[in-house]
């Protein structure tokens, strides 16, 4: 059974930063797919950035510029650098994985990391 864990949420001032990790209970090589969302109160789930394939990267067309994402496949851990953080990102964020294991897709989500932009 995967597990995703994710860290490094907080409080902090519009215009700062935050780094969020998302450790996997093993090999992150496996997943053909690895991404990071958020859910604000009272809104839906959207896409954050993803990994396309271990090298290409898709990002929230609102959020290009801001936030990066990136992978460590020797720790197990995908991070999300947020720059220029502004009330209206405030959201709990999930990491999310998935994999292929014939014949099915495996979803896997974190239980989400808090972070509120607010001064």
């Amino acid at each position: 059974q995967v597990q995703l864990v994710e860290s490094g949420g907080a409080l902090v001032q519009p215009g700062g930063s935050l780094r969020l990790s998302c450790v996997a209970s093993g090999s992150i090589s496996k997943f053909y797919t690895m991404g990071w969302y958020r859910q604000a109160p009272g809104k839906q789930r959207e896409l954050v950035a993803r990994f396309t394939s271990p090298v290409s990267t898709v990002y929230a067309d609102s959020l290009k510029g801001r936030f990066t994402i990136s992978r460590d496949n020797a720790k197990n851990t995908m991070y999300l650098q947020m720059n220029s953080l502004k009330p209206e990102d405030t959201a709990v964020y999930y990491c999310n994985a998935q994999e292929f294991q014939f014949p099915r897709s495996y979803d896997y989500w974190g239980q989400g990391t808090q972070v509120t932009v607010s001064s």
